[in-house]
C-alpha cells in the first residue's frame, strides 16, 4: 500500500495528539480513580497507558529498524508481553504519561523528516510486510481507541 501525503499528514496528527488527549482527560483526576478497573473494565486508566507505552517501544522500534536496514526481516514482539519485561504498569500515571509524551516528540520528530519514498520502507514481521506508514497507521489507530477508552473510565468516576 502506498500512502499519500494526506494520510501521512492524518496519522502524524494523529499521533502527536494521543498525548495532550490522555492529558486533558486525566488532568485533575485523583491517583486512585487513574488506577480505579470497574466491573466492565479489565484495564484501569493507567493498565491502557502501561499498554500504549508498551505499544510504542515494540512497534517504534520497528520503524527504527526498517530505517536502518533495508527490508530487515524482525522478530514478533507482542506489546502485552513487552509490558511485562518494564515497571510501566507500576509507575505514577503522570510520570509514565510524561516518560510517553517524551518519547512521542522523538518518534514525530524521526517521522517528520522522512522523505516520502521511506515511508513505504519494509520489513517482515511474522511473515508479513510491514512498513512504516502502516505501522505508523497502526500505532495511532489503536491509540485512537485506547484515548477513548480512558475517557469513558474516567468519565465513569466524575
Amino acid at each position: 500500500m502506498k500512502p499519500t501525503p494526506d494520510e501521512i499528514e492524518k496519522y502524524l496528527k494523529l499521533l502527536a495528539e494521543t498525548p495532550r488527549r490522555i492529558s486533558s482527560v486525566s488532568r485533575n483526576i485523583e491517583s486512585s480513580h487513574l488506577l480505579f478497573k470497574n466491573d466492565e473494565a479489565l484495564w484501569s486508566a493507567n493498565d491502557i497507558l502501561a499498554h500504549l507505552r508498551s505499544c510504542a517501544d515494540v512497534w517504534g522500534k520497528t520503524i527504527q529498524e526498517m530505517l536502518a536496514q533495508d527490508k530487515p526481516i524482525l522478530p514478533y514482539v507482542h506489546p502485552r508481553q513487552w509490558v511485562k519485561r518494564t515497571n510501566y504498569p507500576e509507575l505514577n500515571f503522570h510520570t509514565s504519561l510524561q516518560a510517553f509524551t517524551s518519547q512521542r516528540k522523538e518518534l514525530l520528530k524521526l517521522l517528520k523528516n522522512l522523505a516520502f519514498a521511506d515511508w513505504s520502507r519494509a520489513s517482515t514481521i511474522k511473515g508479513r510486510e510491514h512498513t512504516i506508514f502502516t505501522q505508523t497507521r497502526r500505532m495511532a489507530t489503536h491509540e485512537n481507541e485506547h484515548c477513548e477508552q480512558i475517557k469513558a473510565i474516567l468519565k465513569s468516576l466524575i
